[in-house]
This record gives C-alpha cells, structure tokens and sequence, in this order.
C-alpha cells in the first residue's frame, strides 16, 4: 500500500481552480479500486490519498495523471508500507 502526500506550491486560487479536474482524477482511481482513502490536510496545505497498487512505478504512473501534477501546482511524496493490521470497524472509523 502507499501513502501520497501532496504539498501545495501555489495559492488556494490556483488549486481551486483545477478542483474539479483533481476530483474526478480522484474517482477515476476509486472506481478501479485503487484509491482506498482521501482527503485534505489540515491546515490545507496540500492532500492525502491512501492508494493500493502492485509497485510504486504504478503509483508513480498514476500521479502523473493528476491535474495537480500536470500542472506543477503540487509536490508529490510517496511512501510505500505493508498494511499488516486493520480496524475491524474501520468503516464506521472513517467518517
């Protein structure tokens, strides 16, 4: 599994107005059950996606096709580690 962090390098302005193109990058990669998790840092200075793929060249590939990546509007941190260990209620736990 894989952790990206996105940190934002311009004004809220600018990322706002690619949002709409990010979030549907975001569901292309939920329906394909790729994304698990996702959401914004607080205070909002970038993201945070939980991701599954077979190796970090897929994660590395998939990126490349965020908006916020095509357009340099984010750095991008990925950090792979093994899920051993999940809440049995982890539904109930992401609200």
């Amino acid at each position: 599994m894989f952790i990206i962090e996105l940190i934002y390098k311009v004004p809220l302005e600018e990322i706002d107005a690619h949002m709409k193109a990010h979030v549907a990058y975001l569901n292309k990669y939920y329906q394909s059950k790729k994304f698990i998790v996702s959401g914004r840092k607080i205070p909002r200075e970038g993201g945070i996606i939980i991701a599954t793929a077979s190796t970090k060249k897929e994660i590395e590939k998939i990126i490349k096709q965020d908006p916020f990546y095509k357009y340099k509007l984010a750095d991008f941190q990925i950090i792979e580690f093994n899920a051993s260990q999940k809440a049995e209620d982890i539904n109930e736990l992401i609200k």
